[in-house]
């Protein structure tokens, strides 16, 4: 893919790379599918990480109206930005799928890098290519079309919920509804039915017991290209 690309699994790799004594034994947390991690404006207590699963990251404007803004999978760091300045959530996180997740305090994570310093430089890291993926969304919805930004939505739910369905089809084994669409593009729910039914006409999708197959994912991919 070319501008506006959407990284499979980066953070995940990138946060693997934390030295694994600072989650080992750390206590794990089981959150159940709709289950919500924690609110923008809790207490930025410490970080966790996903050991199975799928989270998605959302803010929400003051009318209510709710933005995907990431969708994380297993190896993931969720809530790093409290390891460095101990400030509120700045987004809610809510899991997707039934999750495993490890919790390290601001506490605990102090005394461990004082003898692993090292440790700084993998978290920068991590953050640094978090802020790459936030320019690359605000670009998306800045500069893409409307159908351009629901093709990009739906790539990404390919790259962490898609299953070959084979002869270069993928299917969405989530539930993924119209709304979920809309708050991950950045655009109404009503331009979602418009985009989602021209695909449909298409043949680039097709519904199956109330789950998406996406019969051409490169065509979709170059709807992303042509912006």
């Amino acid at each position: 893919m070319a501008k506006f690309s959407i990284s499979t699994g980066l953070l995940s790799a990138v946060s693997e790379q934390l030295p694994g004594l600072l989650f080992d034994g750390a206590p794990l947390q089981p959150l159940e599918a709709g289950e919500l991690l924690f609110a923008a404006g809790d207490a930025g207590n410490g970080c966790y990480r996903l050991e199975e699963g799928l989270l998605k990251v959302e803010v929400a404007s003051p009318r209510g109206e709710a933005r995907i803004i990431a969708l994380l999978g297993p190896a993931a760091l969720v809530g790093e930005l409290s390891l460095i300045d101990g400030l509120p959530r700045s987004a809610s996180v809510v899991a997707l799928r039934d999750s495993v997740l490890r919790f390290v305090s601001r506490e605990a994570f102090a005394h461990y890098t004082r003898a692993h310093p090292d440790t700084y430089r993998t978290l920068v890291t991590v953050l640094s290519r978090r802020l790459r993926e936030a320019d690359a969304t605000i670009a998306a919805a800045s500069f893409l079309s409307v159908r351009a930004r629901v093709a990009r939505a739906l790539v990404e739910l390919a790259e962490h919920v898609g299953e070959e369905a084979g002869e270069g089809r993928i299917v969405l084994d989530h539930g993924v509804r119209q709304g979920d669409l809309a708050a991950m593009a950045g655009v109404a729910r009503e331009n979602v039915s418009r985009v989602f039914s021209d695909f449909r006409k298409r043949k680039l999708v097709t519904l199956r017991s109330n789950r998406i197959c996406l019969n051409d994912i490169s065509a979709i991919e170059r709807m992303i290209e042509a912006g």
